[in-house]
């Protein structure tokens, strides 16, 4: 009793957990209190919560998951080549488009992806009009892919013709190669669903004049090192996925000295070098195959929970985890990106959530790697407390912390990566994406960015599928 009274002779110190509501009742009152977010594991799902229970409880789910993230981090990429698609890709053929996120029918595309491939089909010479093109595509004489299925990524629609150019990328501690395109730059692009004659020029440019010239120079190489350019980055406000201003000038001071040394013809050169220097995001295709290329060498680890792959098509989104087939996708309808528009559009004008380039996210690079550059806000909404906010959350869901790629504004901590499913569904925070937006028609181009979450379904489809697998494994 005494106790009881001394309780309420002093100052309340609350903490409010749950619903918000009460939390503003007190501050009505000017009364001091802390409110705690909590929702049960996994959403309260009794069927999560007892697959959870099954994961959690074997120690071998914990060995794989740090010898995924230690194949991750100890991935070495470097630029070595570029050639054409057919020439490098494997499986790629003349009448196979990759596209990006997992496995979509021709009449189930969304407005950019179909106006890319009627560009892409032009591009290649199997139809001169955009009517044409159209047909053939639903032809069923061509074959569509995920270019993740092919050891490739594509930025928005993601679309990989046979005679397009791909940048090389070699993981030379683990061997394997990953694959993407040259990026276009700004404006009316085939990655936004743009077909017009000023598009397919500026794709012939770049085969026929940029891919050969960067050939040479690569030759002369011991190739690119691109996760030495990404850690650099990631320290000068960049995060290699929407923001590359830093990244794109340090590939540029590699590069340059090799493409002097070509017998180029002198205007070419220049063209080829202006086209580097003018492109902000030239590093995106080479942050996105860079990352492939290490999260393909961690898939396969039995009982790993790591994803590693996330990809949008404009109508679903998919993930991939390490313990589970390698083909094997977990898909729910994409989510629509909130942020900030372009004058003149709207949520309405908006495609839902596209493109391969959240395997950046999936490394921890991107929206992961908010925190390291506090000008991306200027981007995609919101303040620079934000950003930090998002890469801190980040460390609740993923296995590990990765010390190459650092983050300054967390006093230089290890930035979040291997995205554990078990940890998503058991705290409830999704994976944060940064992104630009596409306009669901054809053509029209970027309308904005901002932030993304992948559905939840995905991950429960993901966790309940790793229960089924790895149950039967212990019964036998």
């Amino acid at each position: 009793m005494e106790i009881s009274k001394n309780i309420l002779n002093e100052d309340l110190k609350i903490i409010n957990i749950g619903t918000s509501t009460f939390k503003k009742d007190m501050d009505l009152q000017n009364v001091e209190a802390v409110q705690y977010d909590w929702r049960p594991p996994a959403g309260g799902n009794i069927e999560l919560v007892n697959a959870l229970d099954f994961l959690n409880d074997k120690e071998e789910v914990e060995k794989a998951n740090q010898e995924t993230i230690k194949i991750i981090k100890e991935a070495h990429a470097f630029l070595v080549d570029v050639d054409q698609a057919v020439n490098v890709i494997p499986g790629m053929h003349d009448k196979l488009i990759l596209h990006s996120g997992p496995p979509i029918k021709w009449e189930n595309m969304c407005g950019p992806v179909r106006g890319a491939i009627i560009g892409a089909l032009m591009y290649e010479g199997l139809a001169e009009t955009p009517e044409e093109a159209e047909e053939l595509a639903g032809s069923g004489e061509i074959e569509f892919a995920p270019a993740h299925e092919h050891d490739a990524v594509g930025p928005m629609a993601g679309i990989i013709s046979p005679s397009m150019p791909v940048h090389v990328i070699e993981n030379r501690t683990h061997g394997n190669k990953a694959y993407c395109t040259v990026n276009e730059g700004l404006g009316k692009v085939l990655r936004f669903g743009a077909n017009s004659k000023e598009v397919i020029d500026r794709l012939k440019w770049i085969e026929q004049t940029f891919a050969p010239v960067l050939k040479k120079a690569l030759s002369l190489s011991d190739g690119i090192d691109l996760k030495s350019i990404t850690s650099q980055a990631l320290h000068m406000g960049d995060e290699c996925h929407n923001r590359n201003k830093a990244s794109t000038s340090l590939f540029y001071r590699e590069i340059i000295d090799y493409l002097l040394q070509t017998d180029s013809d002198t205007e070419e050169l220049r063209e080829v070098i202006r086209f580097i220097k003018e492109n902000e995001h030239y590093f995106l295709n080479l942050s996105m195959p860079s990352c492939k290329s290490a999260l393909d060498a961690a898939h396969g680890v039995k009982y790993s929970t790591v994803v590693t792959a996330m990809a949008r098509n404009g109508v679903e989104f998919g993930i991939k985890v390490s313990g589970l087939d390698k083909d094997q996708w977990f898909t729910a309808p994409a989510n629509f990106v909130k942020g900030m528009f372009f004058p003149g559009y709207s949520e309405d004008d908006a495609a839902p959530d596209l493109g391969d380039s959240t395997i950046t996210e999936t490394m921890g690079i991107g929206g992961f790697a908010m925190g390291a550059s506090p000008a991306i806000v200027q981007f995609v909404g919101g303040e620079v407390q934000d950003a930090i906010n998002y890469s801190e959350q980040m460390y609740e869901v993923t296995a590990g912390e990765n010390s190459n790629y650092s983050i300054p504004a967390l006093n230089f901590r290890g930035g979040a990566y291997g995205i554990d499913i078990r940890k998503v569904i058991e705290t409830n925070i999704l994976p944060v994406i940064n992104t630009g937006m596409a306009h669901k028609e054809a053509g029209v181009g970027q309308i904005g960015a901002g932030i993304v979450h992948p559905p939840v379904a995905c991950f429960e489809k993901a966790i309940t599928e790793f229960v089924n697998v790895y149950e039967e494994d212990s019964n036998e």
